[in-house]
């Protein structure tokens, strides 16, 4: 089978990874918790750090969370993460989604947070996570919808970084739109019993604002993404700067609100 041919748009730049330590099973799995009893077997693509793989392990007490990434630094820090909760019952591997080194019906629940919107084939990685999902198993998967991400007051700098992102997100082999897609993939990767819903994140106290802000500044300056802008093309390194200025001026609005909404599956197999 090929390997994953899209390229990670966000890259493990600081600024990305303190996003994704930020997230939980509570703000990022919710639509799942209910689903796990204390012996599910979990496999979580696209682990990351592994803040998300942990709660869910803390959840299945008698259970197994297996973690994996494409990144092997990134696997190691999940792992690390991971025994410095105490939680004995998960493990750690390098593995692309489209290849999992999994047998058949290997696990209870399959789950992946905003995964499938950075491969070139999401459908093809749907078909390999059913593959090592038993039979009554959950298939788990949940991606943001760029283009219905909404803020206030309006602002055109963030206008053009949105406009950015998707262009090199796209241009990267990856949908920035998942959210809205997710039904979609799922239906032409096999899945007949499906419940779809959407969930948010939601930016607004003078905290919130803050983080999201600062984050999306350095991203738009320091990370994997501002390398691709600028070697695809897409912006130079004055308008990138010009963009995160425009982001900390957003962060200071006292009335700043942001809202993230995305695609949410359980798929059972």
């Amino acid at each position: 089978m090929p390997q994953e041919t899209a390229v990670y748009t966000h890259g493990h730049h600081e600024s990305v990874l303190r996003s994704h330590t930020w997230r939980t099973a509570a703000n990022s799995a919710g639509y799942l918790i209910g689903e796990l009893t204390p012996e599910t077997r979990i496999l979580d693509v696209g682990c990351g750090p592994g803040t998300i793989t942990a709660d869910l392990a803390a959840l299945v007490p008698q259970g197994h969370v297996t973690g994996v990434d494409r990144e092997p630094g990134i696997v190691a820090q999940a792992r690390e993460y991971a025994a410095g909760r105490g939680l004995s019952h998960t493990d750690f591997a390098v593995a692309d989604v489209n290849e999992l080194d999994f047998a058949d019906d290997s696990f209870d629940v399959v789950h992946a947070h905003q995964v499938l919107q950075h491969l070139g084939d999401p459908v093809r990685a749907l078909r390999e996570m059913r593959r090592v999902c038993r039979p009554g198993g959950i298939v788990a998967v949940r991606d943001a919808d760029y283009d219905a991400f909404v803020w206030f007051p309006g602002s055109p700098v963030l206008d053009e970084w949105l406009q950015l992102y998707r262009r090199v997100a796209r241009a990267s082999g990856g949908e920035p739109d998942a959210g809205r897609r997710l039904l979609s993939w799922a239906r032409a990767a096999g899945f007949t019993d499906i419940t779809p819903t959407a969930g948010t994140w939601c930016y607004a106290t003078p905290e919130d604002r803050a983080w999201w802000s600062g984050m999306w500044a350095d991203r738009t300056t320091s990370s994997g993404y501002a390398r691709l802008a600028v070697e695809g093309g897409h912006a130079t390194p004055e308008q990138l700067a010009a963009i995160a200025d425009g982001w900390r001026e957003w962060g200071g609005r006292e009335d700043g609100w942001f809202l993230v909404p995305h695609g949410e599956l359980l798929c059972r197999v």
